[in-house]
Order: structure tokens, then C-alpha cells, then sequence
């Protein structure tokens, strides 16, 4: 049987589905020769009567058995980041609550965590003086960083647009990166999101000029490189992250962030290579995982024939608007069978285009990501159907 999908332009075109399951990707052991992370979803309770202003209402029971899935793969899991909706729909009180149950959850599993650690208790743009917003901006990141490690887990610094908003320069970065460091009980993970991803982060780092806001991160790293487990970068530059890595102190680990060049960064050259933690991880976990466990036997074309053919659904995913990648990855979450429903915290299942989510299907089920091919197929059929009229 073919699916009517939406045609570019306009209109409809066929397609067939495949039948049959890609070949079944068992779990397995975390990778040994690169360090990975996938940055996971929230799966909303859809019976929740909230609307997009109200708090977040989650599913605690699939959104822990994702990552119960995702460990089961041998990935770690990135929690409480931008791909479980930070500042776009889970503020910080959700935000802990799925730390601290992630964390348990973790403990039981022998999983690795990694949790992001902000500043949404504030608002976007601080009231009051200069120094009293930067004030409490130092001490919100304070608050985040003590529940996640008495949490057990390592934080992840994530970029702050608190801090965007108030910081007149480097020297507001320094001083503030300096202090959470120097507070740090273990090495943390920094993190540099573009504003691709968050336009309100634009000149993170005192500057819009990405050279000198790279001179200004790694003049944190360097200070306090005992302090540092890694940089996360997600600027969608290859060149610059690979500029960037060579320039890290020894021990400091460049994790990627960047959807559209994964393949290349986390193989690497003769000169170095990238960690990942990657929100399109997330839909492609044991393929993932599967793939660096083949890196780890030396066998880099064997990796690159995995993951190189994923690189089309994540840069369709990651597209512009590129925050709103997040319908994509539950949407695929959807399909997949790990949830049963397609809604998204604040009602942002609605931000992308039917277009867009049918090309995200075919994407995918040509790369055999679904468990079940037929329920995918019945699922995409109920979404034409309500969404397009297309039966």
C-alpha cells in the first residue's frame, strides 16, 4: 500500500513505506572510544488541562522509560537541556523534577547523566541594576548547580539568556564562569548554543564576533581546566569547532553539538576528534550507539556507512527555525511506538509544518529507525488524516 504525502509545491505524491524492520539493533555496552551523550525529550501528559502558559504537565512514566531505552543502548543521557523544551515550555520547577527522577533512575541503571544547569527561575531580562542582575543571575545558576549534584549527576553550564541580556562584556563572563568553576564539586561541562538555537543568545560570550567570544571561552577553560570535563559546542560550524578543539588544554573534551556535521567531527582527524552530545541522538540511538561501537573497533568507513545516511533527517530536522527541532524528534518518538500520542508540551506538536513532519517520516523509515514499519504507517495515516484531510 502507498501513503499520500505532501508533495513540494504543493499537491500530493505517493509513497511505500517499507514492511520490513531495518535489522534489530540489540543494546549493548556504552561506546569506549568517544564519550556520548543524547540530549532527550519530555513526553507531555496529554490529558493534562493546561494551556502554553501553564506549568508543564509530563508523562513521568514514558519520559523515564525513554531513557531507560536510550542507557539501554549503551548512550548517556543529557537531561533538562534544550531538547527537553528549557525555556520553550519546561520551566525550572519541572526542569528539577525531572532531574531528580532522572538521577534516581540512573542510579538504578548504572546509566551516565549529565543535567543542565541555568538560570529560568528568572525572567529573560532581569529587573534592576547591573549589578544586582548579574547578582542574581550568579545565584540562580548557584541554586541549579547544587541540586544537580547532590542530584549525584554532572552539570552541564548552559548558556544563560539571563546573562545575555545583562553582561556588558567579556569580563561579566569571566567573572561569573570563574565563581560557578571555583563552587564546582566536580568537573562540569560548558556549553556554547548558537542563536540558531536561541536567537536571544546572540554575542554570548561579550562579543558577536565569534573569534573573540572563542578567546573569551577558552580563557574560562584555561583558568580553571581542572574544573572543566568539556565544551559543548552547537554552532553548526565544523571549522570552528575543530578549530576549537585543538585549542583545548589536555583532559578537556570537545563534545559536538552540531546536527548537520556529527559524523565527520565524531570520527575525526589526525589531530583530534569530538565527543557528542546531540539532540538528533535522540531519535537515532541505537543507531548511534551501534555506530561508535564500530568506531571502537577501529573501523572508521564502517562507522561513517552508518551514520553519514542519518545526516539528511537530522539536517531536515535541525532546518530553520532551527529551536524548533524538538517537534521533529517527538514526532519520530511518536512513530517509533515509545510514546502514545503526538503532544508536546505548550502545544508545540503545532510548530512544524505537515510537510515538514511527512518528510521526517520518509527520512526515517528509509533508514529503517522504526521498530514496527506498520504502526508507523498507521500513525502517519491518523496524522494526514486530522492535519491534511488526506485519507
Amino acid at each position: 500500500m502507498t501513503l499520500r504525502l505532501p508533495a513540494p509545491g504543493g499537491g500530493l505524491r505517493p509513497y511505500r513505506p517499507r514492511t520490513e524492520p531495518a535489522e534489530h539493533i540489540k543494546g549493548g555496552a556504552p561506546p569506549v572510544s568517544r564519550t556520548v551523550y543524547a540530549a532527550a525529550h519530555v513526553v507531555a501528559d496529554p490529558l493534562a488541562d493546561t494551556g502554553p502558559d501553564g506549568p508543564a504537565a509530563v508523562d513521568w512514566d514514558a519520559t523515564l522509560a525513554f531513557r531507560r531505552h536510550l542507557w539501554s543502548h549503551g548512550l548517556g543521557v543529557a537531561e533538562a537541556m534544550d531538547t527537553a523544551q528549557r525555556g520553550m515550555g519546561l520551566g525550572w520547577a519541572g526542569a528539577a523534577e525531572l532531574i531528580r527522577r532522572s538521577a534516581a533512575e540512573a542510579r538504578s541503571m548504572g546509566g551516565r547523566l549529565v543535567c543542565g544547569v541555568g538560570t529560568d527561575q528568572l525572567p529573560p531580562v532581569p529587573e534592576g541594576g547591573r549589578a544586582a542582575a548579574l547578582a542574581g543571575v550568579r545565584a540562580a545558576y548557584e541554586a541549579q548547580l547544587a541540586l544537580v549534584e547532590d542530584e549525584g549527576a554532572t552539570a552541564v553550564i548552559m548558556a544563560s539568556r539571563a546573562l545575555a541580556a545583562v553582561a556588558r562584556g567579556p569580563e561579566d563572563y569571566l567573572e561569573l564562569y570563574g565563581t560557578l568553576l571555583r563552587q564546582a564539586r566536580e568537573p562540569v561541562v560548558l556549553h556554547w548554543l548558537g542563536p540558531m538555537f536561541d536567537p536571544a543568545l546572540t554575542g554570548y560570550w561579550g562579543s558577536a564576533d565569534l573569534d573573540a567570544a572563542t578567546a573569551t571561552l577558552l580563557e574560562v577553560i584555561t583558568a580553571h581546566p581542572d574544573k572543566v570535563d568539556g565544551i559543548k559546542v552547537s554552532l553548526l560550524d565544523a571549522g570552528r569547532e575543530i578549530g576549537l578543539r585543538r585549542r583545548l588544554p589536555d583532559g578537556v573534551r570537545c563534545y559536538t553539538g552540531d546536527d548537520f556535521h556529527y559524523p565527520e567531527l565524531i570520527a575525526g582527524d589526525g589531530r583530534g576528534f569530538s565527543h557528542a552530545l546531540l539532540g538528533v541522538f535522540d531519535p537515532l540511538g541505537p543507531l548511534a550507539a551501534e555506530a561508535v561501537r564500530t568506531l571502537d573497533t577501529g573501523d572508521t568507513a564502517g562507522f561513517r556507512a552508518l551514520l553519514d545516511p542519518t545526516v539528511a533527517l537530522s539536517r531536515h530536522l535541525f532546518q530553520t527555525p532551527t529551536q524548533y527541532y524538538k517537534t521533529g524528534v517527538v514526532f519520530l518518538a511518536w512513530l517509533a511506538g515509545h510514546q502514545g500520542h503526538f503532544t508536546m508540551i505548550g502545544g508545540l506538536e503545532g510548530a512544524r509544518s505537515l510537510p515538514h513532519l511527512a518528510r521526517a517520516y520518509e527520512l526515517a523509515d528509509g533508514l529503517g529507525l522504526f521498530p514496527d514499519p506498520a504502526l508507523a504507517e498507521a500513525r502517519m495515516r491518523k496524522l494526514l488524516a486530522v492535519r491534511g484531510g488526506i485519507t
